[in-house]
């Protein structure tokens, strides 16, 4: 394995017993850049694209009581082209990121902490922590874009090499929120952000240019916490969730969230170049939804699929302080009771029909995004470790005949999402590849696996060691080959 140890950086981190800083969570403070690397198997050469996962990976000791989605923004990224893989992780050097290696320490605080304990002002909806980009991840214009889950800044890396951008000249005052959307067919970006202040979110298009070209309040009665969006091929979807900072703890800047199972959840439903005075507002069964899915539309209904929360704020895991075991429960999925759901709204009447698709706790879900906006027949959830933010195997799920298939990543074996890689020349819209890095704790490394999306339950057709083990993430992306080069 040819592997090349990138410049060092100040690393202050010291060995405590926290859950998310240990085990498959323990942050990796070096970066690498790796050819011929060790192939259990052979790479197909019907693969041309970037799969890239972005991590929370604290460098620094935290300020007060870390929650692991503080943690700095680190891309992890595979190339494949003619069966030759290359491998690179980078921390993205936000500007939060490049004060604190200036000053040689933490310098904000994290969410589950006193705002007064950061030493300078913060960014995002609660405006003192720090802008550290490492939610979600994006490829749109040729370049990747992260994300940050509180709004921020929004920035640009090589999807190949990781060269740096820098933070995106079009950002509003507001930010952006992580999970903005890539219309693959027409090239646009759709985003949303959301804050403490009047209207308290707003929708954005960006086009394929990378061009700002729209941008409205989608106003709200108060400061709301979204998470994600949809989009079909006309409309995009913004959402009302009753689970959101208390009104009156507010007012001493104390940020608790509660679920007010009494309210409903609303969904904002705008024409893709709409106004507020454009949209139209459904009313659901309350819950709170982390990630949606695929959203199409079918004579006067619009269809969203997304996954329910049966128990948004769940009791803390028995067995551990208080204050830990919430933490492990609110990022628990056998907790919350996320399961698959479908919604239907009825443009004409405004009527809305939902079900479960699947009792089984299922979430971070992935689809071919070739076929975003319109009816999709498959769909690969992700199922995970029970009380753990780990992912243990993947779904797939036939909406068509209503079967299901599981891929098992193995004892001790945690994957990261997984999303679809179309083969070169296609034919079908699950001919390609589930993508995902997997790290073996028994093994003590981390590698990349493919998937036949077709045939799940065979397992992988190839494994690709990494240099080293790498720190369990969130969100992650696949990018097509021939679309990236054309924008370089």
């Amino acid at each position: 394995m040819a592997s090349i140890l990138e410049k060092k950086l100040i690393s202050t981190l010291k060995p405590n017993g926290h859950p998310y800083l240990n085990g498959p969570w323990t942050p990796n403070v070096e970066e690498h850049t790796a050819t011929d690397m060790e192939v259990i198997g052979k790479i197909p050469t019907d693969i041309d694209g970037v799969y890239i996962r972005n991590t929370e990976n604290p460098i620094l000791e935290p300020i007060g009581h870390y929650h692991p989605f503080d943690g700095d923004g680190m891309i992890h990224s595979i190339s494949f082209r003619e069966g030759v893989a290359q491998y690179r992780n980078r921390f993205v050097r936000t500007k939060g990121f490049e004060a604190e290696q200036l000053a040689g320490e933490a310098l904000w605080t994290g969410i589950a902490n006193n705002p007064a304990l950061s030493k300078r002002p913060g960014w995002g909806a609660q405006g003192y922590v720090k802008d550290s980009s490492s939610t979600d991840v994006v490829v749109h214009a040729g370049k990747i874009l992260s994300t940050f889950w509180q709004c921020g800044d929004g920035y640009r890396l090589d999807p190949y090499t990781l060269e740096q951008h820098g933070a995106e000249s079009w950002t509003p005052l507001g930010g952006i929120s992580a999970h903005p959307k890539v219309d693959e067919n027409s090239g646009e970006l759709l985003f949303f952000n959301y804050s403490k202040y009047p209207p308290y979110q707003h929708y954005g298009v960006v086009d394929k240019n990378n061009k700002l070209i729209h941008y409205t309040p989608v106003p709200l009665p108060g400061p709301r916490l979204p998470h994600d969006m949809a989009f079909t091929e006309n409309y995009s979807i913004l959402v009302d969730l009753p689970l959101f900072w208390d009104p009156e703890l507010l007012k001493v800047n104390k940020h608790h969230a509660c679920f007010y199972e009494n309210t409903p959840t609303r969904f904002a439903i705008i024409p893709r170049y709409g106004n507020q005075q454009d949209i139209q507002w459904f009313e659901a069964a309350p819950t709170y939804v982390l990630h949606w899915m695929n959203a199409y539309e079918e004579g006067d209904e619009i269809i969203l699929e997304g996954y329910f929360q049966d128990n948004p704020t769940p009791e803390p895991l028995a067995g551990m302080p208080r204050a830990v075991g919430q933490l492990m429960a609110n990022i628990d999925q056998h907790s919350f009771q996320s399961k698959l759901h479908r919604w239907r709204f009825n443009l004409k009447t405004g009527q809305v029909i939902e079900e479960h698709l699947d009792p089984r706790v299922l979430e971070f879900g992935s689809f071919n995004q070739q076929y975003a906006g319109r009816k999709t027949r498959y769909l690969y959830s992700t199922y995970s470790k029970p009380g753990w933010f780990l992912f243990s195997g993947l779904v797939k799920h036939d909406f068509e005949s209503g079967e299901s298939w599981q891929l098992d990543f193995g004892e001790e074996r945690y994957g990261s999402e997984a999303p679809f890689a179309p083969r070169v020349n296609s034919k079908d819209e699950d001919d390609g590849y589930i993508v995902s890095f997997i790290t073996d704790m028994k093994a003590d490394r981390s590698e990349c696996i493919l998937v036949d999306a077709k045939d799940i339950e065979a397992g992988p057709v190839c494994r690709i060691i990494l240099p080293h083990r790498i720190c369990s993430g969130t969100h992650a992306t696949w990018a097509d080959g021939p679309t990236i080069r054309k924008h370089q």
